[in-house]
């Protein structure tokens, strides 16, 4: 493993709207994202009938964790690398629940890495070498040669610059038979979505926080990083009107966060699993 050193000159460049979200501005503090966790939710076994509370949200949010691991059925004793861990939430879950030998979370934001360390601080302490948290980059990461039999990432490919760069890294860290998993939101394959559509429907596309694209880039990013059995499910259905429910919360019809399920209903934006095994 190289040096996964703090130093901002070591790494490829944050974009500004990426530093603020998760540096000053702290997305893990806003109520929408309870529990520290900062995703959309896979809301496929909340009860979008009855009231919905922070109880349901943490495990909305969970269970997005649970739906990617479970499609890479990771091996037990096995190790594990999250890419754009946050506070480290999901790492939690890896470990409690799929008994990885260790499992590693790396974020290229430093602000992220310290929250996680403080967050996941009695973890630490309780599975010395078993959790770790390192800096790096999904298009850059610090290590030589495979290190992983999993690679994960959930809702974080959408702020990724360089989707063929993290396929590349992410066949190079990977053991042979070893497997990536992605989970996030993307433009619809085939979709008639014209050059700054969703920027208008949706700030965080406006402002360059997402960046729009279909999800067949990430599928030929990994298919030219020489990935095999390439696998898309949009799994929208279990994730956008439970998130919008929550949204409601807070946000009335017509705001711009009410527009994600509005994208998602015209058939111009999804949310995917997509997996694929490094071949050997």
């Amino acid at each position: 493993m190289t040096d996964g050193t703090d130093d901002d000159a070591a790494w490829p460049v944050i974009s500004p709207a990426v530093r603020e979200a998760y540096g000053t501005g702290d997305l893990s503090r806003e109520p929408i994202f309870a529990g520290g966790f900062i995703n959309f939710g896979y809301w496929r076994d909340v009860d979008l009938g009855a009231p919905v509370g922070e109880a349901e949200r943490v495990r909305s949010q969970e269970d997005l964790y649970r739906r990617v691991l479970d499609a890479l059925a990771p091996p037990e004793g096995g190790s594990i690398l999250e890419v754009g861990c946050g506070l480290g939430m999901g790492c939690a879950v890896a470990l409690r629940e799929y008994a990885p030998a260790v499992i590693t979370g790396m974020d290229i934001h430093p602000e992220q890495l310290r929250r996680a360390r403080a967050a996941q601080s009695e973890l630490l302490r309780a599975e010395p070498g078993r959790l770790r948290f390192v800096r790096g980059a999904a298009e850059r990461m610090p290590w030589d040669g495979p290190e992983f039999d999993t690679v994960i990432s959930v809702e974080a490919a959408q702020h990724f610059p360089d989707l063929d760069a993290f396929a590349a890294e992410a066949a190079r860290v990977l053991r042979p038979g070893g497997r990536v998993g992605v989970t996030s939101f993307f433009a619809v394959d085939g979709a008639p979505v014209r050059p700054g559509q969703l920027a208008g429907l949706l700030e965080t596309f406006a402002n360059g926080l997402d960046i729009a694209r279909p999800v067949g880039a990430l599928v030929a990013a990994l298919t030219g990083a020489g990935f095999d059995d390439v696998r898309v499910e949009s799994i929208g259905d279990r994730v956008w009107p439970g998130w919008d429910l929550w949204l409601a919360r807070w946000w009335p019809p017509g705001s711009w966060p009410r527009n994600f399920r509005h994208a998602w209903e015209r058939g111009i934006l999804d949310y995917y699993v997509v997996t694929a095994v490094r071949p050997g």
